[in-house]
């Protein structure tokens, strides 16, 4: 479009450009100079050229005109044409004649091809919201149920374990001299406590031999040519347990035993057991299955001092520091330390002098009882001089107290083939008189026996025993009898 612009001093008001355009203010303008914007390009440079295009222009136009300009572009290799369409409003309060010029411009254009590789930064927008919601849910539910369970199990184990140990004791102090008391004695009808009948499945008939009952009252016995085991019954219990010995296997390992014949059971819950036929005394530790010798070799029997030839029975003293043990076929009683090992030493305690009904020697002693705290005696059964005979440890001569020596019999002053024995602490004797199928008891200082228990014949009734064995007392002077006949031990309440 053709325009053009005033010049003149700059102390007079002037326009600053005259356009053709709607921008222009309508009335008059006071011009003090003008000079065309006459296209420089054009052939024709006279001022003539520049006023008639000018006043082409500018002829009257209608208020709103459209005026067409055709732009001719060339290029080196393509010629662009560009139309452009521009609207023109004129608005006057006056009339005013406008002239209108036309004009052609002709334009080169570089088209410089910007290649702008819109690196449209793909902002992928990957919104890899990656969501991970690692939801973690850590839920920690950290529940840290400290559950403090504080169960404040006060376990006020206050175990009142008022242990009424303390009862026992008291009555124990009750248990008066039965010798005295005229009331002799003990039930004479017995209770089962101990058979195969109570003990696990498929156990043989218990051929109960030596029997013991420890500070708790709890019985052990020896399952001697059967079941080849030590049996332990709580007290008021019903079924036993083996706690020595493979059941139902006999053997010379350190777990097995061989026609066993009596068991004692120390302080700390330490099992002795006299296993004869492998010529030998184990001691199993409290728990343990596993026996160590203490005395004897295994399998080996002689006269040795380091040997046995057929332990029976077994007593110890009362800080269970030593043992006696009756070696039947040396006709001895020997002492051993509880904390000795196979093949050591023993020294003769009683006997060793040969096989006599004398009182310098032993016959076949089986049974044997030491409580120092009553006497420092030693208390043997001469099993095969049908005897008791009373020794002080390491002397020469002793003094029979029961039966004839070398003489059975089955009155009141005879045994026949005695095994078990017991002292109480009023010094009275208590005598497993085998062959006779009965319990004797002989009072201090009286060669006269009474018989508590059996009735001389050998059968299997309440009040009946068959080939009995070992005796035991509880706390209560309850009798506890091996009555290995009849395939059971028996208790005998004590009135």
């Amino acid at each position: 479009m053709s325009s053009a612009y005033a010049t003149g001093d700059k102390s007079r008001r002037r326009r600053r450009d005259l356009q053709c355009d709607k921008t222009d203010r309508s009335g008059p303008a006071i011009i003090f100079g003008i000079e065309l914007n006459y296209p420089k390009n054009l052939s024709c440079q006279t001022e003539i050229c520049k006023v008639d295009l000018f006043k082409g222009i500018h002829k009257p136009i209608p208020t709103s005109t459209t005026i067409t300009t055709t732009t001719s572009v060339p290029s080196t290799t393509t010629t662009t044409t560009t139309s452009t369409t521009t609207t023109v409003t004129i608005t006057a309060t006056t009339t005013t004649t406008t002239t209108t010029t036309t004009k052609s411009t002709t334009t080169t254009t570089t088209t410089t091809t910007s290649t702008t590789t819109t690196t449209t930064a793909t902002t992928t927008t990957t919104t890899t919201t990656t969501s991970t919601t690692t939801t973690t849910t850590t839920t920690t539910t950290t529940t840290t149920t400290t559950t403090t369970t504080t169960t404040t199990t006060t376990t006020t184990t206050t175990t009142t374990t008022t242990t009424t140990t303390t009862t026992t004791t008291t009555t124990t102090t009750t248990i008066g001299n039965p010798c005295l008391s005229g009331s002799l004695l003990w039930n004479t009808t017995g209770t089962t406590v101990l058979s195969a009948a109570t003990a696990p499945s498929g156990t043989l008939p218990i051929r109960a031999s030596g029997v013991f009952i420890d500070s708790n009252d709890n019985l052990y016995a020896v399952d001697e040519d059967s079941n080849y085991v030590v049996w332990k019954l709580l007290k008021n219990a019903v079924n036993p347990t083996a706690v020595a010995g493979i059941f139902g296997s006999s053997g010379t390992s350190s777990t097995q035993l061989n026609y066993p014949n009596d068991v004692y059971v120390d302080k700390s819950g330490n099992i002795y057991v006299s296993d004869t036929s492998n010529q030998r005394i184990q001691k199993f530790s409290s728990g343990s299955n596993i026996g160590v010798t203490i005395a004897g070799v295994t399998g080996s029997a002689s006269s040795q001092l380091n040997e046995f030839n057929t332990p029976r029975y077994f007593t110890f003293d009362s800080t269970e520091t030593n043992m006696y043990i009756a070696d039947l076929n040396c006709h001895r009683i020997m002492r051993y330390p509880t904390n000795s090992t196979g093949g050591t030493n023993g020294v003769i305690a009683a006997g060793g002098t040969g096989e006599y009904d004398q009182n310098t020697s032993l016959n076949g002693p089986w049974g044997i009882h030491y409580l120092p705290s009553i006497s420092t005696d030693l208390f043997i059964t001469n099993n095969g001089g049908h005897s008791v005979i009373r020794w002080t440890p390491g002397a020469s001569t002793a003094t029979f107290v029961a039966g004839v020596p070398g003489t059975s019999g089955s009155d009141a002053t005879h045994l026949n083939s005695p095994m078990g024995i017991k002292i109480d602490s009023f010094m009275n004797i208590y005598v497993v008189d085998n062959g006779n199928n009965r319990i004797q008891l002989f009072c201090a200082n009286t060669n006269t026996g009474i018989t508590i228990a059996g009735d001389g014949t050998a059968n299997s009734g309440a009040t009946q025993l068959s080939d009995p064995r070992g005796i035991a007392f509880d706390s209560a002077m309850n009798m506890y009898i091996g009555d290995q006949g009849n395939n059971r031990v028996q208790k005998f309440m004590k009135l």
